[in-house]
């Protein structure tokens, strides 16, 4: 296994597919890479079948034992289900989709090998919906969340970007996955650096608390100072006010898991990054809010590849509290030490 000089071991990768997508997410960032989408036709650029196999296999060989596939929207990708099924047996496999193609392949997917989807949904409203995706697909992303249920991607996590024009949603979207069994929800604080839209911004303290004083239990995750709230429906609410119901610290039954993914005011969170991201055109990328590590595979030989590998970890470094750290004023500035790392890369 490999290890950055912050002790930092790589344990996950995150492989985007494509940069094509069928959304034109107004908060988009492209796996940090900015908003570089072109036509929705397959590219020349794309790492095609084969080569997305062999850097997997190189990555297991490293004791990678997870690979999350992502985009752009990776169910464009036709080839995905032999992806998957040609992935190391010793790799958990998991995706992120906006979920409008998993109605007729879920099952597909299940077959060759996925075992957790997260489905990005902004709002269980119709119109803010589009107003934040750009898209029509409302209906379809609800679609598709039940199709992965059916086909036993249980629970089905949903990722909701929390924001200027999404926070209002919260409260909603989090009653939701306590009524509905099989379903979690991930908040993911909004970062105005990779989208240039600071106005945007809301504190995700306020999030925070919000959620502390509707939840009935909060559990810490230290490894990523993470926090997930245990929050029942207000139906299993009354019924445990009554003392005839008690709540498991698990999700079904009236009881729904919240998470807040929240890097920028935890430091803690880079510190404990196990995982290296691959863009779709083959580059490396050490940390998902820099570009300026971004290295090359080559060929895709497996030599290759191998090479590039150890480069891009050894030279890995913890964003906030490393690579940001703080001025006189508290905010964020980028440490001199690294701003010429990669210079001649």
């Amino acid at each position: 296994m490999l290890t950055d000089e912050f002790g930092r071991e790589v344990t996950g990768v995150r492989v985007s597919l494509t940069d094509r997508c069928n959304f034109d997410c107004v908060y988009c960032h492209n796996e940090g890479l900015g908003d570089t989408r072109g036509p929705m036709d397959p590219q020349d650029d794309e790492m095609d079948t084969d080569d997305v196999v062999r850097f997997l296999e190189v990555a297991a060989e490293f004791d990678v034992d997870s690979v999350k596939f992502t985009g752009g929207e990776p169910m464009l990708r036709q080839d995905l289900e032999e992806i998957i099924a040609r992935t190391p047996d010793s790799m958990e496999v998991s995706m992120t989709t906006n979920g409008t193609f998993l109605p007729g392949r879920a099952e597909a997917l299940v077959d060759a090998g996925l075992q957790r989807v997260n489905v990005s949904q902004d709002a269980l409203d119709r119109e803010q919906f589009a107003a934040v995706t750009q898209s029509g697909a409302y209906d379809a992303v609800l679609e598709g969340v039940d199709a992965a249920l059916e086909a036993g991607l249980d629970p089905v996590k949903l990722n909701m970007v929390v924001f200027k024009q999404t926070a209002g949603y919260v409260p909603q979207m989090v009653e939701h996955v306590a009524e509905n069994d099989g379903l979690q929800l991930q908040l993911i604080e909004y970062m105005p650096e990779l989208t240039g839209k600071p106005e945007w911004n809301i504190e995700i303290e306020r999030v925070h608390n919000w959620l502390a004083e509707q939840a009935f239990e909060v559990e810490h995750r230290e490894m990523h100072d993470r926090k997930r709230y245990w929050i029942a429906s207000d139906d299993a609410a009354v019924a445990a006010d009554g003392g005839t119901v008690e709540k498991p610290l698990e999700a079904g039954n009236g009881v729904g898991m919240v998470e807040i993914v929240d890097p920028v005011e935890n430091p803690t969170f880079c510190a404990n990054c196990h995982r290296v991201r691959v863009t779709h055109d083959g580059y490396l990328k050490g940390c998902l809010n820099r570009n300026d590590d971004l290295k090359p595979m080559g060929e895709m030989s497996k030599p290759q590849i191998r090479e590039a590998f150890r480069e891009v970890v050894a030279n890995r470094v913890p964003y906030y509290g490393e690579y940001m750290i703080r001025n006189s004023d508290g905010e964020w500035e980028i440490n001199d030490k690294y701003i010429d790392s990669y210079a001649n890369v």
